[in-house]
């Protein structure tokens, strides 16, 4: 829910012309079966979630035969983590769509859990391995999208320490000593659900890590702040109602390009809807 006000808080800040453009440019990644494409062009079950979620958001409409028709043609077993909870959040989104918003929320308290595959079904996850904050990230959304009661709160927030870095943020290798702002974010999100957004030294080592640019960078030794990074951290910073350290609009504004979608840095000139996503909720977060 927290993604999706912000997500309208974006698209709300946008003029008529600028709402056009990246409407245009999302519509323009659309398959005949209402998929959208990755960057090759070809449809993919990861970028539909980002086109599915920005359609919603921006008003798109598309055929719900077509989605159901997607989503039915779909291999779950032979998916990794990752492509599993895009086509389970595609799911929960189809249905947003089906039914709106009031019929969805209605229907889904008094639905019963999806079943789901457990994480020892996979045999491909990130870094390969089950315990890191970007995997227990992407489960915990899992979860929540299908309705899961989380029951390990307690060995997930001990777990998470082997990842924690000393003086401020967190790793995706165990025992790292070099702090990676995704993995942070994704610490940061799982501990804000389980143990509410409350003030830490990880969520000031993300602020602190902000360029002077309003960017964030994925690394220290990334050469260039990107969108993705910036996105999830202005999120993250919104989430715990931590001001960023510096401004992030001119930022924003400068991976916004003519095509009316967002390029991923400044040395890139294509976009695709995962980055235009990313714009949106970068947009939505400094508001």
């Amino acid at each position: 829910m927290k993604l999706f006000k912000t997500l309208q808080k974006g698209r709300e800040h946008l003029g008529a012309e600028a709402l056009g453009r990246i409407s245009c440019f999302v519509d323009s990644q659309r398959t005949e079966k209402d998929s959208f494409m990755d960057k090759s062009g070809k449809p993919d079950i990861y970028y539909t979630l980002f086109g599915w979620m920005l359609s919603y958001i921006l008003g798109i409409r598309l055929d719900h035969h077509k989605m159901e028709e997607y989503l039915s043609g779909q291999n779950i077993q032979a998916m990794d983590l990752i492509h599993y909870a895009a086509f389970m959040r595609c799911r929960m989104i189809q249905k947003l769509m089906t039914e709106g918003k009031a019929g969805f929320l209605l229907k889904t308290l008094f639905s019963s859990p999806t079943k789901i595959k457990e994480i020892q079904d996979f045999t491909d996850l990130p870094h390969n391995d089950p315990q890191s904050p970007y995997t227990r990230f992407i489960c915990l959304s899992l979860q929540e999208d299908t309705g899961q009661k989380i029951r390990d709160k307690a060995e997930i927030l001990e777990s998470l320490k082997s990842y924690h870095v000393p003086g401020g943020g967190y790793s995706n290798m165990k025992n790292g000593t070099s702090p990676g702002i995704n993995a942070t974010v994704a610490a940061l999100a799982v501990t804000g659900q389980l143990l509410g957004y409350k003030h830490n030294e990880d969520i000031d080592y993300l602020r602190e890590s902000q360029d002077e640019s309003g960017g964030f960078s994925a690394a220290k030794e990334a050469p260039v702040p990107d969108i993705l990074s910036t996105a999830t951290s202005l999120f993250m910073l919104k989430c715990y109602g931590v001001q960023p350290k510096y401004a992030g609009a001119d930022f924003i504004e400068a991976h916004w390009l003519d095509s009316g979608g967002f390029s991923a840095t400044l040395v890139e000139e294509r976009s695709d809807v995962e980055y235009t996503f990313y714009g949106l909720l970068a947009l939505g977060s400094i508001i």
